[in-house]
Order: structure tokens, then sequence, then C-alpha cells
């Protein structure tokens, strides 16, 4: 399946891990729509793990959804989603058994591909557990990207091998749209600025078609649900989560608990600005700047569509302090005649055009400022 710029919707692993069921996926979805998830793009809705039973249907060796949590089966959550506007996605594996030990899907792969378009899934995310070593990962990806292309539905193929055997290198070859590049991010500050941080080089490989997954995003969370780690973040560590996985062109899977968000995360998650700068139509890949700050400062660049650029300042540090970068250093030269303009996408404030260098002086402890930039004549 063909996607032009990153997925965006919403997975219940970071919240809920095994705790889910129809009535959640039911008041989840009400909750997309009603608190402008949707139209702001948010639209696919994803059950992770632990849906199914232990076993599969002796009788049919089908997956079969755990008949306490999904009693009506996973066709009517499937049809109640798509009432709302939104699109249904579920979990599997390519090993015998799924992370949390349920039934994989090694040995069965066009089976369950033909059960998950039953259902009227329309993204599946394909995780990495228990599969035999004796078999190379590539091999297992390519099976379940036929076997879903050959379904009778189009499902997005969101592939979730955490970096493995050097995956940028080969899973565009096999149909997948987005690909988990490393391990689970938790809700803390130091892992999402280490997953972000650990990508930027291979961000050249995201293009239209498929792109590079830094996992789903813990904004929102503090503190609670399944992936917390004793450290609550503050709204400063989500805002700088957010625009990083924006600046980057990650896909945007949401991973609160969208029924209880609070208003300042709502505004966050739909922020239009940044959004815009994450589905750009070009979806070129961002650069970081090094400068003689560098061990204090994140600084990153990206060509937009309508020569128009974004510009990231991140502040990694315990501590506020003024950041800068040289017009030089994205490409200017100082004898062009042109000068860098600079908007402040969040506050709105427009800077004064620059031929030599931009500066700003208030970016707080684990804060950015998030510039959406232009040349014009000096």
């Amino acid at each position: 399946m063909f996607v032009p710029t990153p997925p965006m919707g919403y997975n219940t692993w970071n919240t809920f891990g095994e705790e889910i069921s129809d009535s959640l996926i039911r008041e989840t979805a009400d909750a997309m729509v009603d608190n402008g998830l949707l139209d702001a793009g948010y639209k696919y809705l994803v059950i992770d793990d632990c849906w199914s039973e232990r076993s599969r249907d002796p009788a049919t060796d089908r997956l079969v959804p755990d008949h306490v949590k999904f009693p009506y089966g996973m066709k009517s959550v499937a049809d109640y989603v798509h009432s709302k506007g939104l699109k249904f996605g579920m979990y599997s594996c390519d090993g015998v058994r799924t992370c949390a030990d349920y039934p994989g899907s090694f040995g069965h792969e066009f089976l369950d591909a033909r059960t998950f378009a039953e259902f009227g899934v329309d993204f599946l995310k394909y995780d990495n557990c228990y599969k035999p070593e004796s078999v190379p990962g590539y091999m297992l990806y390519r099976k379940m990207g036929i076997a879903l292309e050959n379904c009778g539905r189009e499902i997005l193929f969101s592939a979730c091998n955490w970096g493995c055997d050097d995956v940028h290198r080969w899973i565009r070859s096999t149909g997948a749209s987005m690909y988990r590049s490393t391990g689970d991010i938790n809700d803390n500050f130091k892992s999402m600025t280490e997953i972000a941080l650990s990508q930027i080089d291979n961000y050249c490989y995201s293009a239209p078609g498929c792109f590079n997954d830094i996992d789903m995003m813990v904004a929102g969370m503090f503190g609670s649900g399944n992936v917390a780690r004793g450290e609550v973040c503050t709204l400063t560590d989500y805002e700088t989560h957010f625009a990083l996985w924006c600046l980057l062109g990650a896909p945007l899977m949401i991973g609160c608990d969208v029924r209880s968000m609070k208003p300042e995360i709502r505004d966050l998650l739909t922020n239009r600005e940044l959004i815009a700068i994450n589905q750009d139509i070009e979806v070129r890949p961002a650069y970081r700047i090094d400068n003689v700050w560098s061990d204090k400062s994140l600084v990153l660049f990206r060509h937009l569509s309508g020569g128009e650029y974004a510009l990231g300042m991140f502040n990694l540090t315990d501590g506020p302090h003024g950041m800068y970068v040289t017009t030089n250093d994205v490409g200017l030269d100082s004898h062009s005649g042109l000068a860098l303009q600079c908007r402040d996408v969040i506050s709105g404030e427009e800077f004064r055009p620059e031929k030599d260098y931009f500066r700003v002086n208030d970016v707080p402890a684990h804060g950015c400022r998030i510039f959406r930039c232009r040349f014009v004549k000096a």
C-alpha cells in the first residue's frame, strides 16, 4: 500500500498494554473524533498485542479474538471504528508467538492476512518476537508483505523489527509502508531524545511509500500507563518530543489515553503548523547542524515544499540557554543578496531577516523553538 506522507493515528500499547476491550476501542474512536484528532489527520486506530485467544482455533487454525475482551468479534469493532470515519488497525508478529506470548503468524501468513481482511483491517503492525533464528528477518517481512498484497483488501503494512538486521537497507522491498527502527520508547525525556538522535543519519532512507518509525509517542501520559518508568515528564518535555517527531518526518502514532488527555496535550497533538511540517508532501529528511555548542543542543534544518524550510532548535540540557545557527550552515552565502527570515510556529513571532547568524536567547531546559523559514531579499 502506497502512502505519500508519514501515517498518523493511535495505538493502544503505551497506555493499556494487555488491558484492552471492545468498549475501550469504541470509546477511543469516539474520543479521537470528539477531540479533533481525526480532523487533524490521525486516522488509524490500532489495537496492539493481546487481542486474541492464547491458542488458534483447532478446527480452522485461525486466530480468534479473545471472547471476554471482544465478545462481539473484531468485525463488529472494525465496523464501529469505520462508522466514525476512522481506519482500523491490528497487530501480529513474524514469530511463533507474539511479544506478549499470544499466537504469532509464522507459518500462517497468508491465512492470517485473509483473516485480517475479513475483519475489516486497514493497518497491520507486525512485530519481531519468537521468530526462528534460522529464517532471515527480511524473508519473514517479504512473506507477510506479499500475503497482505494478495488478501483482497488494502492494508497498510507497519513492520516492527526494532532496527534489527540493518532494516533500513531492505525494508522498502517488502512492501512495508513504515518500519520500526528502534527499541521500545519509555515515558521519559532520556528515552524519547535518545531514540530520536539514534535515527537522524538514517532518515535519508525515508521517502514517499515507506517511513522510518521511531515508535509510538508518549506525549500526554504524565507517568501513567504501560511504558511509565518512574519519571513524570513535563509539558515542555512533550513539546520537544512531538516537535522532534514532526521535524524528523516520523509516523505520528498517539499513545496516551485520548479519552482523558489534558487540553494542552490535545492542543499540542493537533498543532497544525507542526503537523504540516511532518506531512510536507516532499518528505525530505532533516539534517543536523553542528556548532560550538553542539554538546548542549540539537539544531535541525529541513527543506519543505514551496520554497520554505523548517528550523528546529532543541535544548537537551537541564538548564536554559541560547541557541544559534549561522546562515552559511544552511547553505546561504552572506554575499548572496538573500537573508533568512524565520517565524516561530508556536508563538507566531516573526523575526527580522538575518544574513549571517540567527540566534534565540530563551530556549528552556528540555525545550525547543521551531521555525518556518524562507529566504528573502536582504
